[in-house]
């Protein structure tokens, strides 16, 4: 069997517990082809909370980059994915590839830092890419602390939530981009998540033009880890503010800025690409007002 290196893409920003027991899990994966190695790459956008710091002290093996706040993920991604392209990262568990330069991976881990890995996670996605080919995307699925899945891929025009079977892949169109396995062979088809998308829909964009270009899409078996955490802010659901603070917010860099979302819609859901492209702020203006006159 040919050796395996992956390169693993990671982003952080005020998360230092996360970040930490997201890389710890990393470290502690068993049950792994021989030879299997991680070269693990890391932005950090602007954390004051330590965390690039306590990432080189406790894994100083990872290549840590730290960029201003206002990158965002998108990006932060992206520039992940350079650094993975360009060298560095050193020996050890989570070091770059043994006598060669990063540059020798076989695949690209996307790896969310509020996700904790399960101890077999790694091994199972790369049984299920081995299982399905060169030209194949595997998704990890995720749960949340009470057992329910909260990333996974997705399926449909509506992008609905694909649960894992417990003994077989299950094929998506697309997918959350918390835990997700590229192969080389994908990586040179389709290339990294488009800068137009800063923050958001940048992986749903990836999946989308993978599958217009051929490549398959599974859902590996079983949950691949749990997300730590609280739920995200409300944001643009928060109740009881008022339509314009609501739209303000869901046209944000953090849910769908207009010309992103627009670009999304143009791409992959046409001709029902102007309905589509309107209808979330048509909801968003819809549910501040009734909020406003239920309160």
């Amino acid at each position: 069997m040919h050796s395996v290196h992956l390169a693993v893409l990671m982003t952080s920003h005020d998360r230092r517990a996360r970040t930490l027991s997201a890389l710890r899990a990393l470290e502690e994966q068993r049950g792994l082809p021989a030879g299997t190695t991680f070269g693990v790459h890391l932005v950090d956008t602007g954390s004051t909370d330590g965390t690039p710091e306590a990432v080189r002290l406790r894994h100083p093996a990872v290549e840590v980059m730290s960029v201003g706040a206002d990158v965002p993920h998108n990006q932060a991604l992206r520039i992940a994915s350079r650094n993975s392209r360009s060298g560095g990262g050193g020996g050890g568990p989570l070091g770059g590839a043994p006598g060669g330069p990063t540059h020798s991976w076989t695949h690209q881990f996307w790896l969310d830092d509020r996700v904790e890995l399960f101890p077999d996670a790694v091994a199972n996605l790369l049984r299920t890419a081995a299982a399905a080919g060169t030209g194949t995307v595997v998704v990890g699925a995720v749960r949340n602390a009470y057992g329910d899945t909260v990333y996974s891929g997705r399926s449909g025009r509506s992008l609905v939530l694909v649960e894992p079977a417990e003994h077989r892949p299950e094929p998506c169109d697309t997918y959350d981009g918390r835990v997700v396995l590229v192969p080389r062979a994908v990586y040179d088809l389709v290339g990294d998540p488009d800068k137009v998308f800063r923050h958001r829909m940048g992986d749903y964009d990836h999946g989308c033009r993978a599958r217009r270009a051929g490549v398959t899409v599974f859902v590996a078996p079983g949950h691949a880890g749990e997300c730590v955490g609280g739920p995200d802010a409300p944001g643009s659901r928060e109740p009881g503010i008022g339509v314009r603070e609501a739209l303000r917010r869901v046209t944000s860099v953090q849910e769908l800025p207009l010309h992103p979302w627009w670009v999304y819609c143009l791409r992959h859901t046409w001709p029902w690409a102007p309905y589509l492209m309107l209808s979330p702020y048509a909801r968003t203006a819809a549910r501040a007002t009734l909020g406003r006159l239920r309160g």
